[in-house]
């Protein structure tokens, strides 16, 4: 039987925190979500003028970069490229970039989705955010 790394409340707090404080020291309006291994939503949080349809994005982002252990800009990436098929993939709507895997040691804990600015701004965040938890 393995071990298995999991997200602790404390890890979530940090993150969000992080991605907070890289959003704000931009004056970016964003959502931030954080999920575990699965998908599950553990953390949403709306900034103050970000799009009420962020709240949506930002969750789906995670669980797509979550279940498929890879960012989300990939699928986002594929489909631009000409694979439009893959946007019948199951379970993954968030096909955007701005999902970040949380990965340490090779295993997926979770992920972080960002949305309200440029998508390369979100993942921005999400990077800043995962970061606070050294990885």
């Amino acid at each position: 039987m393995k071990n298995k790394f999991a997200l602790e409340l404390s890890d979530v707090k940090a993150i969000a925190a992080a991605a907070e404080a890289e959003a704000l020291k931009n004056n970016w309006a964003v959502t931030i979500a954080i999920v575990d291994d699965g998908g599950h939503l553990l953390w949403l949080q709306r900034l103050d003028g970000v799009a009420p349809i962020s709240a949506h994005i930002a969750p789906a982002k995670a669980k797509t970069a979550a279940l498929g252990r890879r960012e989300s800009k990939i699928y986002e990436d594929l489909i631009n490229g000409g694979r439009t098929s893959f946007l019948s993939a199951p379970e993954i709507s968030g096909m955007l970039e701005g999902g970040v895997p949380i990965m340490k040691d090779g295993q997926c804990l979770g992920a972080v989705g960002v949305s309200g600015v440029k998508s390369s701004e979100d993942a921005q965040i999400a990077k800043a955010g995962i970061a606070a938890i050294g990885l």
